[in-house]
């Protein structure tokens, strides 16, 4: 792992500094719906007018053009001046506009990219279904080719922030007789289109993160197909890879400092001597296990960061993901408990509003992007090289 910064990185993380620390949102991002959307767009369009946005897109898309380094410089940045995370925006960012610089059309891209990078559009992912969550090639919602357009019937679940979109990145079968993973089409979802419903979906802490999104004789040009018609595995899998890897750089960042406020909280809070909770050897030791996870958690990003910069790719990214999940729910489960009865609730204090919903909405992060066994199964076969059992 060689990864040193330059003198141009530690400018470039003084001057993200400098205007982080003037420009972070002094208000609480709403809860949700509407107007938790709209913090969240015009906190992107406030970086995206000051040239932050897209650190590490190519300035032929809006981006800045710069390395993954100061991408994840710019994360470090983020967490320590506790500005918002990209919200309802986080597909549109972390891979929907990727994946479209990496297998879009040039009118795709010209008619997306800024969009995203402004805030103006928001995005859901289109991939899990009733009868297919993980193993993505099950799925059977279908398209119909018909004329120059697709026709699109089925349903999807588990559409995060779907209730709040206004594109879907959507896989469909687009071939019934082709093998698995063949005759899969990767499509671009215009969420008014006639036809399209979506159902919001109430989690177990009470909120609305995701929807069951319906489509009824959906038609989508033929134009919104990206990679073209049967290449939508090629294309999911690229988008997994952002997803599984680079999206998932800032989470670990940010996971580094709830860390250290779970640390906090053990040494404000107090047990029933009026000792605080961090003075425990058993509470200590589970600390010290959190933070030692973490250090490791990090040096694997940074791994995976210099070895893109070095060779352009890194296996490492796959790690990364499973690890996180994990991770993170256990140091919010530890909050949670530090808590006592006032993590029965996320009523009467600042520290339960915080850590409970976290915490319970911590169950699906090994869920999404692909159950843990199943990631578990991608490193075996495909970074291990071990046989298929």
């Amino acid at each position: 792992m060689r990864l040193r910064p330059t003198p141009e990185e530690r400018q470039f993380a003084d001057l993200a500094a400098e205007w982080l620390s003037r420009n972070v949102p002094r208000e609480p991002r709403p809860p949700a719906g509407e107007p938790m959307a709209a913090f969240d767009r015009a906190w992107q369009r406030l970086q995206y007018d000051a040239g932050w946005a897209g650190v590490a897109w190519p300035k032929e898309y809006g981006g800045a053009g710069l390395s993954l380094v100061e991408q994840m410089i710019w994360f470090e940045q983020c967490a320590r001046f506790d500005a918002p995370e990209p919200g309802v925006l986080n597909i549109a960012l972390g891979h929907a506009g990727p994946v479209l610089i990496a297998e879009g059309t040039d009118t795709q891209r010209q008619d997306h990219l800024a969009a995203i990078l402004r805030g103006d559009q928001v995005w859901a992912q289109g991939f899990s279904e009733p009868e297919a969550g993980s193993d993505l090639a099950a799925l059977r919602t279908r398209g119909v080719v018909d004329g120059d357009h697709l026709v699109v019937d089925g349903t999807k679940i588990w559409t995060t922030g779907a209730h709040l979109s206004d594109w879907q990145e959507l896989l469909v079968r687009t071939d019934p007789a082709a093998a698995r993973h063949r005759g899969l089409s990767f499509a671009i979802v215009d969420l008014t289109t006639p036809g399209v419903e979506v159902r919001p979906i109430t989690a177990m802490d009470g909120k609305v993160h995701f929807a069951q999104v319906f489509y009824d004789g959906v038609r989508i040009p033929l134009r919104n197909l990206v990679g073209g018609l049967g290449d939508g595995w090629k294309v999911a899998m690229t988008t997994l890879g952002f997803e599984r890897g680079t999206m998932t750089l800032g989470t670990v960042i940010r996971l580094l400092k709830l860390i250290d406020d779970v640390k906090e909280l053990a040494r404000t809070r107090v047990d029933c001597r009026g000792q605080p909770l961090s003075t425990s050897d058993e509470v200590a030791a589970r600390l010290a296990d959190l933070e030692a996870e973490g250090v490791a958690l990090h040096a694997l990003a940074v791994a995976f960061v210099s070895e893109v910069k070095r060779t352009g790719s890194s296996s490492a990214g796959s790690m990364i993901r499973p690890l996180y999940a994990e991770l993170s729910q256990r140091v919010k489960r530890t909050g949670a408990e530090l808590l006592g009865r006032d993590g029965l609730t996320t009523d009467g204090t600042d520290e339960a509003a915080r850590f409970v919903p976290a915490y319970l909405h911590s169950f699906g992060h090994t869920i999404g992007t692909g159950t843990a066994e199943v990631q578990r199964n991608v490193i075996a076969h495909r970074v291990l090289g071990l046989p298929r059992g």
